[in-house]
């Protein structure tokens, strides 16, 4: 075959046809324009292939030299940019191919000895998501580390804690913050858990079967750094178990974003007040010019629906295919990434929401979230969240809990007609519902008290959410 028909997208198997491909189908079938981001891990998996084939003398040692000069000037032209990416090659893999042996000749033809473009695309992706996945690791981490961050200057900041949107108990606003890192935290993990799945190794299987050269795979997994090799040819092409995964430790970690989204969305509007972010993340109105909307936690919270689209896409991609490939498997990669883009996006932009930007002339960081303590502590002292308190108080007294219950029911009720807190009855009324109570409860009734009364693993008590800072900046250093 010709160099030059190796410009021809049916360069693979045009000696079997009688007419060429419609150039609808073409534009159709093609895939160049979204998976030539593939081309780095196209590359390296094709060096480590090569590498191999020439120490098992499949092919010649000038032959893996001039792979290896060729392979080196197209990741040049690719670089900067003067690549010619060509729709009639359909493909990442046809179009690095065919500079390939424009470059080299006939050893750029051997490159393709003993694998397919099915086990090549899938050792590709994997490449690709597994460093990926590196950068979202990263980003997961410095996340966490702003939001200890903000929390470790408000750990004696006073939140209302909220269950149905209602009133429940005070929190320390850096307990409720320390929620989030817990979150994002397992996100890593499950991210860290899918990242050894994903770095397994396809090549060798071939086209479904595996090949008659004399391959020696793990060599090429431990090159690529891979901790594995995938144990059946038919499913190492076929599997996309791990975009799936993937896409679902990603859904979940944009779900932990949206949720955060919303209560930022809720702090900030004026019924709150509890924080403000950096006019940068803001937007104004077209009509309105005392506005500034949280768009950055609004377009958020929109492009996690966004997210689980995808894992939906997938799901329902694979769940029709019979083993081994089939064409339906090239729709895996633009919901996937997609899904990388947003993600990673996201994070950054969260990243320096939440921790600021790093004036240069300072060294610190600038911006982030501001905190209006006040605000948070005069909504903490509605809804007469120290009731629970209260109850707690008179169990420790002698008092079975419903009947406690059902006595700061009635003193609720009393607060409620007089238009005051608890903390604010006087004692003798207090007494009137149980003669127990004494001038002690007060200090159990003030939002203060309540927070250090909870000083048990995992509470809101300021010790513990001290302790808990500490725990985390030992884990994420």
């Amino acid at each position: 075959m010709s160099t030059n028909q190796l410009d021809k997208k049916s360069e693979a198997w045009s000696a079997l046809f009688s007419e060429p491909m419609s150039e609808l189908v073409k534009r159709y079938t093609a895939s160049v324009f979204f998976d030539k981001r593939l081309w780095l891990a196209d590359i390296t998996g094709s060096l480590a292939h090569a590498e191999m084939l020439a120490a098992q003398n499949i092919i010649g040692a000038s032959d893996l030299a001039d792979i290896q000069r060729g392979m080196a000037q197209i990741r040049s032209e690719i670089e900067a940019g003067s690549f010619e990416w060509k729709l009639d090659l359909e493909d990442v893999h046809l179009n690095i191919e065919a500079r390939l042996t424009q470059l080299v000749g006939d050893a750029g033809k051997r490159l393709h000895t003993g694998r397919s473009r099915n086990d090549q695309v899938a050792t590709d992706v994997r490449l690709w998501l597994r460093d990926e996945i590196d950068l979202i690791s990263d980003l997961l981490k410095e996340l966490q580390i702003a939001l200890v961050d903000v929390a470790e200057k408000n750990v004696d900041v006073i939140l209302p804690g909220f269950t149905h949107l209602q009133v429940a108990q005070p929190v320390s606003f850096a307990h409720h913050l320390l929620a989030y890192v817990e979150m994002f935290s397992r996100d890593a993990e499950r991210m860290a858990d899918v990242r050894r799945r994903t770095n397994r190794l396809p090549l060798g299987s071939a086209a479904l079967a595996g090949t008659t050269y004399p391959l020696d795979r793990e060599r090429v997994a431990k090159t690529l750094g891979m901790e594995g090799v995938c144990q059946n040819s038919l499913d190492g092409v076929s599997d996309r178990d791990f975009a799936i995964e993937f896409t679902a430790a990603a859904s979940l970690c944009m779900v932990h974003i949206s949720r955060f989204s919303e209560e930022l969305i809720l702090w900030m509007s004026q019924n709150f007040c509890f924080v403000k972010i950096a006019d940068r993340f803001t937007t104004g109105s077209s009509i309105m010019p005392q506005k500034k909307n949280p768009d950055v936690p609004e377009l958020a919270r929109g492009k996690t629906g966004r997210v689980v689209g995808h894992l939906m896409g997938l799901i329902t991609l694979m769940k029709g295919q019979p083993l081994a490939y089939n064409k339906d498997n090239q729709e895996d990669k633009e919901p996937l990434f997609d899904t990388v883009d947003t993600l990673k996006d996201t994070l950054r932009i969260f990243c320096e929401m939440v921790g600021g930007q790093l004036n240069p002339a300072t060294g610190q960081k600038e911006g982030g979230i501001t905190v209006n303590a006040a605000a948070m502590e005069a909504a903490a002292n509605k809804g007469y969240a120290t009731a629970t308190d209260l109850a707690d108080y008179l169990v420790k007294k002698g008092l079975p809990f419903r009947d406690a219950h059902e006595t700061v029911a009635h003193a609720v009720k009393a607060a409620t007609s007089h238009n005051c807190d608890l903390s604010e009855l006087p004692l003798a009324v207090l007494q009137g519902f149980n003669a127990s109570i004494e001038k002690d409860v007060y200090e159990c009734l003030s939002l203060r008290g309540s927070l250090n009364a909870r000083n048990t693993l995992g509470g809101t008590a300021p010790a513990q959410v001290k302790a808990q800072i500490a725990r985390h900046r030992t884990r994420l250093a």
